[in-house]
């Protein structure tokens, strides 16, 4: 006998580091700069610089923190204009940068040399140039390169919204498809029953129609349902069939009680029952029996719809109801639910008759959406 599975363990809610845009700036600002500054404090210190060679350090890595304060601001600016005209105003104003910061820290150097008069000279600012282009450019395409990585993972999160919203409503365009030819039949079995003037059996029939469709309208179509919950429903059905088929019509269910709290699309079985009354119970003058299984194989749901008709044929392949769906509407909805994750087949049973097997994971919790 098959044992229930363990529940699901919670998943970890781990928040990303980009999701608040202007806090991750911050924190990459303030660890960026106070890591070089202490890699460049190590440094000197390592050369044999005197403690006092850290100001100017401290300075430059202050002043170097403001620039890139502004540097954002105007490569923000720059993302908004023309292609062309941006990428030179950016080229331009990381010159321009780099030279301002290179003045900057020509004069702080200066005044911690020994026997030199503090001051700026070309000379001054030409060393501390290749520092300052290195540090500046370092840290433009670092800017530029997070930046690219958030628009590539923005537009991947548009992708997988519009495949999931294309992808449901495909789903709810497939069950939507499957009301109309059950009304026609139905529709159709109540006129006879009023023509007849069998007002009883028409006014039964309305009030479990009336039931059924109070089930299906109040329920989204993309929802998933409880094993249980999708028995009775085809119970419900199958109590309007019986009365336009009476004894001809004979189900049997055999569903494990492990399984019962499993969950999978709404509405899932009814057209593969509709297709076995349309196959095996109408065109035998005995009628036949339909049997619903459902169980619990380890992490998997197997569920199994046969009857004793005919068997497999070439008509039965090509099942369709006269809306034009059936078998191939079933297998649409599955892979639009569970991708590959799941198994559609049909087969003759070995004592006659035909069987449609469907094998499904095991989940607790609706991935789509619950159920009215």
């Amino acid at each position: 006998m098959a044992t229930a599975p363990l529940p699901p363990r919670p998943a970890l809610n781990v928040r990303p580091f980009f999701e608040n845009k202007t806090r991750a700036f911050w924190t990459l600002q303030a660890v960026g700069w106070t890591g070089y500054l202490v890699l460049r404090s190590a440094s000197s210190i390592g050369n044999g610089l005197t403690w006092q060679a850290i100001i100017p350090l401290i300075i430059e890595a202050i002043v170097g923190y403001c620039i890139t304060l502004l540097l954002s601001a105007l490569y923000g600016y720059c993302r908004t204009l023309p292609r062309l005209l941006g990428v030179v105003l950016t080229a331009l104003t990381l010159l321009m940068s780099v030279l301002v910061y290179a003045v900057i820290l020509a004069f702080a150097f200066s005044l911690v040399q020994q026997n030199a008069t503090p001051g700026i000279t070309i000379s001054r600012v030409l060393g501390a140039f290749y520092v300052t282009f290195t540090v500046l450019a370092g840290w433009s395409a670092l800017y530029f390169g997070i930046n690219f990585y958030l628009i590539v993972e923005e537009q991947i999160d548009q992708m997988q919204d519009l495949t999931t919203q294309a992808s449901t409503a495909q789903l709810a365009m497939l069950r939507y498809q499957l009301n109309p030819h059950f009304l026609f039949n139905t529709l159709n079995s109540i006129s006879t029953l009023v023509l007849l003037k069998q007002t009883e059996r028409a006014n039964a029939m309305l009030n479990r129609l009336s039931s059924f469709l109070r089930y299906t309208l109040a329920n989204e179509p993309t929802a998933h349902v409880t094993v249980a919950q999708e028995i009775e429903t085809l119970k419900l059905y199958l109590e309007i069939e019986k009365m336009r088929f009476e004894e001809r019509l004979r189900p049997v269910f055999e569903i494990d009680a492990a399984a019962e709290r499993a969950r999978l699309p709404s509405l899932l079985l009814q057209p593969l029952v509709e297709n076995a009354i349309k196959y095996a119970v109408t065109t035998q003058e005995e009628g036949a029996e339909i049997c619903v299984r459902v169980r619990l194989a380890g992490e998997r749901v197997q569920i199994a719809v046969s009857d004793t008709g005919p068997g497999l044929n070439e008509t039965r392949m090509g099942a369709s109801l006269s809306t034009g769906v059936g078998l191939a509407n079933i297998r649409d909805r599955l892979f639009q639910a569970y991708g590959p994750d799941q198994r559609f087949e049909t087969r003759s049973t070995p004592a006659g008759g035909f069987s449609v097997d469907i094998e499904i994971p095991f989940q607790l919790e609706d991935m789509n959406r619950e159920v009215a």
